[in-house]
């Protein structure tokens, strides 16, 4: 009789979005034999985002959630994953912010004084792009970055494949067994799983207790004839350079949608913002939607279930996704594999009264 041979990994790990491709990488640097499981869904959240790095968020300007202990360890990961697949990954820019009024003017200024990441904009600068903007109140320039997802994200992928490390198919759960020593599934066995699906993870039998919020966003596409920056534009929209005068426009939230497809409402609402934006012409070359995870605390959610140790969870990473995924892909590792306790604003034991079963 044949029996076919199994196949054997440390980790394996379902998804290939940001947290799925940070964490396997992390893993392997740390030594560990990884697997990942993706099918490869084209509208995923990690898709059809444009990798934005901003040390500042919201209306309020508010530094974000641990940034000056994240961002160096992005850098540093995301350089070296650069390094490591020969594609370009990681771009400082500079976050060019139109101030759309006077209140907001002050309101900026105040928060972000003597932030080493914050700069007014040269005279130069602003009458360069008053060709183009519309400006009235004048701008400030946050240091950013973007991390090339369309580059990182297939890069990744090809060297998993290159590594034999990756299986383009969808996890069945009803065929999933689930041991004291790690999992079994087909021909695979692996000390843990774990789940790094994004919005997927809200039908998850084992780690449905968790409070997820899932919300649909929606970007465009658009040309701007002529327009060409290396920064990121952003007033009520933000427009990312994606070269040849194109631009990644967005995003909308939505908390209520009765399917994941683009809609004329969000398109408008996109619009609008661009013509506020922008003194010339565009084209819409495309729209786009995906639904994001996020948790109601607007924090990580990690760690290994409570009675079934082999399966983890590696989500909720949220639209601070670039920036968050290095350090809490460290952090998680740490924990799995050094029995480092997670910060338990992270921790999905801070929902543990919630769990049923």
């Amino acid at each position: 009789m044949y029996f076919a041979a199994l196949m054997k990994a440390d980790f394996l790990i379902i998804g290939q979005g940001i947290a799925g491709t940070v964490l396997s990488y992390t893993l392997m640097q740390a030594g560990q034999s990884v697997l990942v499981m993706d099918e490869h869904k084209p509208n995923s959240a990690s898709r059809i985002a444009a990798g934005v790095i901003n040390p500042v968020s919201g209306r309020r300007f508010t530094v974000a959630w641990q940034y000056d202990e994240i961002y160096p360890v992005a850098v540093e990961v995301y350089k070296a994953m650069e390094q490591l697949l020969g594609v370009p990954v990681f771009k400082p820019r500079d976050i060019y912010n139109v101030l759309p009024s006077e209140q907001l003017k002050a309101a900026f200024m105040e928060r972000t004084v003597g932030l080493s990441y914050m700069e007014d904009p040269s005279a130069d600068r602003v009458a360069h792009y008053d060709q183009w903007l519309d400006q009235p109140h004048g701008a400030a320039i946050v240091k950013g970055a973007t991390v090339l997802l369309q580059h990182l994200l297939p890069g990744w992928r090809n060297y998993l494949k290159q590594h034999n490390s990756l299986r383009e198919e969808r996890l069945e759960l009803s065929r999933l067994e689930i041991g004291p020593e790690g999992v079994r599934y087909a021909d695979i066995t692996a000390r843990y799983l774990i789940f790094c699906e994004g919005a997927a993870t809200v039908n998850n039998p084992w780690f449905n207790y968790i409070p997820f919020l899932l919300n649909k966003g929606e970007v465009l596409q658009v040309q701007v004839p002529g327009f060409s920056t290396p920064d990121i534009i952003k007033r009520s929209v933000s427009l990312v350079p994606q070269g040849d005068d194109t631009y990644w426009v967005g995003a909308t939230f939505a908390w209520d949608y009765p399917d994941e497809q683009p809609t004329a409402e969000k398109r408008d609402i996109l619009e609008i913002g661009l013509k506020q934006l922008l003194k010339v012409p565009y084209k819409v070359l495309n729209q786009l939607a995906a639904v994001r995870p996020s948790g109601t605390d607007r924090r990580p959610m990690m760690g290994l279930h409570p009675k079934y140790p082999a399966l983890g969870i590696f989500n909720g990473l949220g639209t601070k996704g670039t920036s968050l995924a290095p350090a809490m892909a460290a952090q998680f590792a740490a924990h799995v594999l050094q029995n480092v306790p997670l910060q338990a604003d992270t921790d999905i034991n801070r929902f543990f009264n919630r769990y049923k079963g």
